[in-house]
């Protein structure tokens, strides 16, 4: 029997929906806005990717959500809708992790570099993971406030995400190539979302909680 995965990235701006076939994208719809406008078109935007797909909201076999870090109101309102669909539909809900769905879009271009995944909290903070060549984590995700420095020990690496775009001057000198066109996506959880399918890796539907990560620590110069 298919598998049909509803994929919903709110962790950013970006507000992205997915659906995923065995593991294989079949629609997409996603837009980059200035504002945080997910409430006003997720839903609209599944619609939009299940008449894509050619499918009834009631042939699909799970949801997949971005368990955090990210903006608070993005993630709540991706957490509700999703929780909302796996009640009325009684399927199972999925959480991948922002950063990781990050990192594995850059290692589809990248696959041979170390990728430092980055979502804008404001000023100099960020919500950040590094990841080797594997995707084994060589930094854990954490809340950090950067400097010229942060991070040298792991050069050199590809940056990624809307927390690097503001990076680019000021390591500028270092050994890190920047790829600011990477944002999140739901994309990039569905290797991972099938992958935890199979493996019956699911979350409790009602007590379910985002991952907001919200202390920030100033990262020491190496």
């Amino acid at each position: 029997m298919d598998v049909y995965i509803l994929h919903l990235e709110t962790a950013t701006k970006v507000c992205s929906v997915a659906i995923s076939k065995n593991g294989q994208l079949i629609a997409l719809k996603e837009s980059d806005d200035s504002e945080y406008l997910h409430g006003e078109v997720i839903t609209l935007f599944i619609e939009d990717v299940l008449k894509q797909a050619q499918l009834s909201i009631q042939q699909l076999s799970a949801v997949a959500i971005t368990s955090g870090p990210g903006s608070y109101t993005g993630l709540r309102i991706g957490v509700s809708t999703a929780k909302g669909l796996c009640f009325a539909l009684s399927i199972p809900l999925i959480s991948v992790d922002a950063l990781y769905s990050l990192a594995y879009l850059a290692h589809q271009q990248h696959p041979h570099s170390t990728i430092c995944a980055m979502i804008d909290a404001r000023r100099m903070e960020v919500f950040s993971a590094i990841y080797d060549a594997q995707l084994n984590v060589l930094k854990p995700i954490s809340a950090d406030i950067l400097d010229e420095a942060t991070y040298q020990q792991f050069e050199p690496f590809i940056a990624i995400g809307d927390g690097a775009p503001k990076m680019q001057e000021l390591w500028k000198n270092r050994n890190i190539q920047f790829e600011t066109a990477i944002l999140c996506s739901a994309k990039g959880q569905i290797t991972k979302a099938y992958e935890k399918f199979n493996h019956q890796e699911f979350e409790d539907v009602a007590y379910f909680e985002p991952f907001y990560l919200k202390d920030f620590v100033s990262t020491a110069k190496k």
